[in-house]
């Protein structure tokens, strides 16, 4: 197995990554002993405010519902490999949702800015399925990458 070395991004850096947006797993706090939910998802970033947005299905009879708690932990995982080696970011903190009333606000403005790709992993027609709008501001997130190796 090949060793390789982590070291940590710097902000401009880990920005320059999560500001396109793209795909990543969200885990969510279960109960004691349990493993967390986990979800793949799409994501957008606003680097100027420094959330994360996410554009999450709720289809019905979905267990989905009763994970996604605002007072729930979450950590949030966005993950890539280029030919300059792998980059991640791990962000965690709780979700808000943004809600019919915040449209208009800083929270609309925010997501406005961001690029959540729309990925369809549905088993039915989006007409059926409920989406929401939620905000991570992560109390910790952090980014590493691949160290270059000097050969």
């Amino acid at each position: 197995m090949e060793d390789v070395r982590s070291v940590q991004m710097a902000d401009a850096e880990r920005d320059e990554f999560l500001q396109h947006g793209g795909t990543g797993v969200i885990s969510f706090e279960t109960d004691e002993g349990d493993p967390p939910y986990q979800l793949p998802v799409s994501y957008g970033f606003d680097v100027d405010g420094g959330a994360f947005y996410f554009r999450l299905s709720f289809a019905p009879d979905a267990e989905k519902e009763e994970v996604v708690d605002e007072d729930r932990p979450v950590s949030f995982v966005a993950y890539d490999r280029t030919d300059g080696g792998w980059r991640s970011v791990v962000a965690t903190g709780r979700l808000e949702e943004v809600t019919e009333a915040e449209i208009g606000t800083e929270a609309a403005e925010a997501m406005r800015t961001v690029e959540i790709p729309i990925v369809d992993v549905f088993d039915r027609h989006p007409r059926e399925v409920t989406f929401r709008f939620f905000r991570l501001d992560a109390d910790d997130v952090t980014g590493r990458k691949e160290a270059q190796s000097e050969s």
